[in-house]
């Protein structure tokens, strides 16, 4: 370990530092929310607000005393790596635990119910009986929405259906393949994640899976000025969100070099998207007492879902575009949909859609037992508009607008290629396409938002 490097560290979510071992609980809590959590390392030597290198006495005998001390105190049993780590005329001691594959892990003096802790930030928060289930669920491999629903009715072929139109025709049997039923006691019954998507009674049986949206004058929460219960499928209820957000979101912008100003979506609407999508994939379901949350501020969007990052994930690995999936159903369906591309790759679309309309890049925050993605409303720089997307802006100001085609020609670009860069202005808001879908022969694009002239 390099000690200097560490020192310039915050303490967060893998990394804890303690002054000495003289109380051996907050130690213990710690080792074992690093274990069902990311992993981590405590460093004992250093005092925690000063970064003071105030050393360990003894530092063997200690190495020895919390190698027993761990062995004794966690269940399932937990073996840290402890470094002895010189540091002028003394030493520290460095700790580091691994997610882990054994997980849920508790301090066996308080239990399994008051001794299980994850961590959040800098902090080990008490993981409460759904989080437990969720830790053990995901060491086999499991998901919350593969079990199945016995008592829910049979799912709505007809929206998922519709769903489904664009890509192929969807066949009864396709929903077992998806997951979406399963057999329980000899019968075929919708499994958690087909209710979710597809269950006209799954309110009854799932009272959280909708999403609240709220709209808010200032910064804060004290006033609130518009409100919406979305109860509708999840797919359907993305749509209503961003429709939500977009009518109480609009700005004024001036792209292009002709006296052109026209409203714009204060939010690119492809990172909205993603947001909103992430939201719904990701969700813990089997939490109770608060939905999907959508709230809108003078200055940011905030999108929240119940359930913190899987264990072995972290904020900064996000941004890497490391991903792990939480709800197979809804994720496999999601990806046949064509909804998602690729895990992991729709953190960078919707940070690269922000940064391109000249806005903060999102930010990402454990808070509680949620998750929430902060897009910035307040812009930072000009939208980054490049020669040939210029062109393609100034050619689709047309008041009919311009098919692919009659694009691909004025800016002297493959069909394809042309489909690419309309594709990224769609994401920005900075175009619209009209018609009844990628293959509809009529399709027009059109300047985003609405155009005046001045």
């Amino acid at each position: 370990m390099m000690l200097e490097r560490v020192l310039r560290l915050p303490e967060g979510k893998k990394l804890e530092f303690k002054r000495d071992c003289s109380s051996p609980q907050p130690l213990l809590r710690t080792l074992v929310a690093f274990a069902n959590s990311a992993g981590g390392t405590v460093v004992i030597g250093v005092e925690d607000g000063t970064r003071n290198v105030v050393g360990v006495p003894n530092p063997l005998e200690l190495e020895q005393r919390i190698a027993n001390l761990v062995a004794d105190s966690i269940v399932p049993r937990l073996l840290p790596e402890i470094d002895i780590v010189p540091w002028r005329n003394t030493h520290v001691l460095a700790i580091g635990v691994h997610s882990s594959q054994l997980r849920p892990h508790h301090v066996s003096a308080m239990g399994p119910e008051r001794g299980t802790f994850v961590r959040l930030g800098s902090t080990n928060r008490t993981a409460d009986p759904a989080l437990i289930a969720e830790l053990r669920r995901g060491a086999e491999l499991r998901s919350y929405d593969e079990q199945p629903l016995p008592g829910s009715e049979a799912l709505d072929f007809a929206a998922a259906s519709e769903c489904f139109a664009e890509v192929r025709r969807l066949r009864p049997p396709d929903l077992a393949t998806l997951r979406l039923v399963t057999e329980h006691q000899g019968r075929v019954v919708p499994t958690i994640g087909g209710a979710i998507l597809f269950g006209p009674d799954r309110l009854d049986h799932l009272p959280d899976a909708w999403v609240q949206a709220g709209l808010f004058a200032g910064k804060d929460k004290s006033v609130i000025a518009d409100r919406a219960e979305i109860r509708e499928y999840p797919l359907r209820a993305i749509d209503a969100a961003i429709r939500f957000v977009e009518r109480n979101t609009r700005l004024g912008a001036e792209i292009g070099g002709a006296a052109r100003r026209r409203d714009l979506p204060a939010v690119p609407p492809g990172a909205l998207r993603e947001a909103l999508v992430n939201a719904v994939v990701h969700s813990d379901y089997s939490q109770r007492g608060a939905p999907i949350r959508v709230a809108v501020f003078d200055d940011r969007v905030e999108v929240e879902n119940p359930g913190i990052l899987l264990p072995g994930l972290t904020v900064e690995d996000l941004a890497e575009g490391v991903s792990r999936l939480r709800n197979h159903v809804i994720g496999r369906v999601f990806q046949e949909l064509g909804i998602v591309e690729q895990w992991g790759s729709g953190i960078q679309r919707m940070t690269s859609a922000c940064i391109a309309a000249g806005l903060p890049a999102p930010e990402f925050v454990e808070i509680g037992l949620r998750f929430r993605v902060v897009l910035r409303t307040v812009p930072i720089a000009a939208p980054a508009v490049d020669a040939v997307e210029r062109r393609i802006l100034d050619y689709v100001g047309a008041p009919e607008g311009r098919s692919t085609a009659e694009i691909a020609r004025q800016v002297a670009l493959t069909t394809r290629a042309t489909q690419h860069r309309l594709a990224k202005l769609v994401e920005r808001g900075l175009v619209v396409a009209i018609g009844s879908g990628p293959r509809d022969p009529r399709r027009r694009w059109f300047l985003g938002g609405r155009e005046r002239r001045e």
